[in-house]
C-alpha cells in the first residue's frame, strides 16, 4: 500500500500514515526504512525551518507500477465482491 500512495506523488509520513489507518508509527517507520534498504522508497530530507521529510519512489520503486496494476486489475476481475462466490 505504502508503494500505490507514493505513486501519486511524494508523500510525509503523516500523509502515509493517516492513509494507512490503523497502522501503528512503528511499523510504518520498520516498512519505510526497508523499503528505502532496498532502494525501492527515496527518503528525502529538507533542513527548513520546520524539518521536512518526504518519501517518494526510487527509479527502481517506479518500475513497480505496472506490476501493482497488473496485480489491482488481476483482483478486479477475478476476486468476488461482498463475500459472493464465483
Amino acid at each position: 500500500m505504502i508503494i500505490h500512495l507514493l505513486t501519486e506523488k511524494p508523500q510525509r509520513f503523516g500523509e502515509i500514515k493517516r492513509a494507512m489507518h490503523p497502522i501503528s508509527q512503528k511499523v510504518l517507520t520498520e516498512q519505510l526504512r526497508e523499503l528505502e534498504a532496498t532502494n525501492i522508497v527515496t527518503r528525502d530530507v529538507f533542513e527548513e525551518r520546520v524539518l521536512n521529510v518526504t518519501y517518494s519512489l526510487s527509479a527502481l520503486g517506479k518500475t513497480l507500477s505496472p506490476v501493482l496494476d497488473a496485480i489491482y486489475n488481476w483482483g478486479e476481475t477475478n476476486l468476488p465482491l461482498d463475500g459472493q462466490s464465483s
